[in-house]
């Protein structure tokens, strides 16, 4: 064809060929014309011995400043960017075209190559089944999963067996803390039904200290009793080298993949609750762990025994409940029932919640907030804790510190805001706490909710006795009941009939 080379493949067959048909049939049939055919019977030699080195088309555009400015800099520089050595050549010379930025990072590359410094060589490992597991998170974040119409903003815990790629995951809230890291493994470990023999992670900061490089052991107590329990071996790659945790580290991408595609599958990545989307991240695990059943029975066989317990997966906590009825821990307002005013509560600080204990008894359980720490301080606070005195201090809602976490729903903060634009604030007070005080005697919150809704759209404020009126139960009256007294008489007459017989 015209504009392409005959090759060496070509050729042959030509020649082959031309020893039994004509020259026409054998150049149709070597795919090249009969002139070529002619041109290739008279030069012998295959293609690949024929052509000459191709020599420049136009000067070096880099001949005098490569080795006199660019070698210089990257001998000294060894880490620079090709960028970099660009904008400074342009720098030095600003004659030169900036379209020599490809042609000159095609030569740094060349030229690091044969005379730049060693590099780092990975060592691919064998695995030993039963030897090692290994444990890190991963933030969630960009797949854009909701909770009830919000954002959730989490982490995974991943733990992963390197030899048959048994695989777990838990829904993380907050951060690298250890007590997800400690509820996450075991979890792991007890739905396994086995122990490795080495427990492997990164530099996490929920089972090392990372305080000084030069502290050969700098793990934390906890930690260090979570292994010993047990019976794991401790290890960790080395700071800042992530591919030494690479039979994690890859298939995070592998998870998340497989989430995003079975968020896409499903339609929506709105959940209805917590539980729900922890149920979906376990069925995708699951469907994982499904296609090495047989890899992961293998391994389970090789598996050191479970202890008769699990250890504390939790952070010990001791609390003073105050006037505000509730306490501060960890620059986070909780608010209590008011009967525990006065109290010192003692608790278990989970991942995602709080356990509260009177003397040893459990009393609550409470949603774990979180604080950023350089961000204003949290509140999580349930109105039916408080609403009871409020009802007593209505005026007490306008400058409340934790008023806007204090509305169970939208709606109820919505009717406050068009409440204060048209009514006084103490009349807006009265009407919020009201509202609030219905929903909590009546258990009615969401059927509450939805008819404030509709009294706002039409553009009025619900009318509290009305709604009282609709959501109280009905007080039914007692019947009048007459009972009418037998005479004495009659009953001589049953004695009477009873000695007769």
């Amino acid at each position: 064809m015209p504009g392409r080379h005959v090759t060496d493949c070509q050729k042959g067959l030509f020649m082959k060929l031309r020893k039994t048909h004509s020259i026409e049939v054998a150049s149709a049939k070597a795919g090249f014309s009969r002139a070529t055919g002619y041109r290739v019977l008279a030069d012998p030699p295959i293609p690949s011995q024929e052509t000459k080195p191709r020599g420049r088309r136009r000067p070096d555009p880099l001949a005098d400043v490569f080795d006199t400015v660019v070698v210089p800099i990257l001998e000294n520089s060894p880490g620079i960017r090709p960028v970099g050595v660009f904008q400074e050549l342009m720098r030095r010379h600003p004659e030169l075209d900036p379209g020599v930025r490809r042609t000159l990072e095609r030569r740094i590359r060349l030229w690091r190559a044969e005379h730049g410094p060693d590099q780092d060589v990975i060592f691919r490992q064998k695995h030993e089944p039963g030897r090692q597991g290994l444990s890190d998170f991963t933030r969630m974040g960009a797949l854009g999963v909701t909770v009830a119409g919000e954002p959730l903003d989490h982490l995974l815990y991943h733990f992963r067996l390197a030899w048959s790629g048994f695989t777990h995951a838990h829904v993380v809230l907050g951060g690298e803390s250890f007590t997800a890291l400690a509820e996450g493994l075991q979890d792991a470990l007890w739905h396994l039904g086995g122990v490795p023999r080495q427990h492997r992670t990164d530099s996490l900061s929920a089972a090392f200290c990372n305080l000084r490089k030069d502290e050969a052991q700098d793990m934390t107590e906890r930690y260090e009793a979570l292994c010993e329990h047990y019976g794991m071996a401790v290890s960790r790659n080395n700071r800042g080298l992530a591919h030494e945790n690479g039979s994690i580290e890859g298939p995070h991408g592998h998870l998340k993949r497989s989430v995003a595609d079975a968020l896409a599958l499903r339609g929506s990545p709105d959940f209805d609750d917590l539980d729900a989307y922890r149920s979906f991240i376990a069925e995708v695990v699951g469907r994982a762990n499904a296609h090495r059943s047989k890899a992961i029975e293998a391994e389970r066989a090789t598996l050191g025994d479970l202890p008769a317990i699990r250890t504390a997966d939790y952070e010990p906590i001791s609390v003073n409940v105050t006037s505000s009825s509730g306490f501060v821990l960890r620059r986070v307002f909780y608010t209590v029932p008011s009967r525990l005013i006065g109290h010192r509560l003692g608790g278990r600080m989970y991942d995602d919640r709080l356990e509260l204990f009177l003397s040893g008894t459990h009393v609550l359980t409470l949603p774990r907030g979180r604080a950023d720490a350089t961000g204003p301080n949290v509140h999580v606070v349930n109105y039916r804790h408080v609403i009871h005195s409020l009802k007593k201090k209505p005026g007490a809602l306008l400058n409340l510190v934790y008023r806007d976490e204090l509305f169970p729903r939208e709606a109820y903060r919505r009717c406050f805001e068009r409440a204060l634009e048209r009514l006084s604030e103490r009349d807006a007070c009265r009407l919020t706490v009201g509202l609030l005080a219905l929903a909590h005697e009546e258990n009615c919150e969401a059927e509450l909710a939805t008819e404030i809704d509709r009294a706002l759209k039409a553009g009025q404020l619900p009318d509290l006795a009305e709604l009282k009126g609709r959501f109280a139960p009905q007080r039914g009256e007692m019947p009048s009941v007459d009972v009418t007294r037998p005479p004495l008489v009659g009953y001589g007459a049953l004695l009477s009939v009873g000695e007769a017989a």
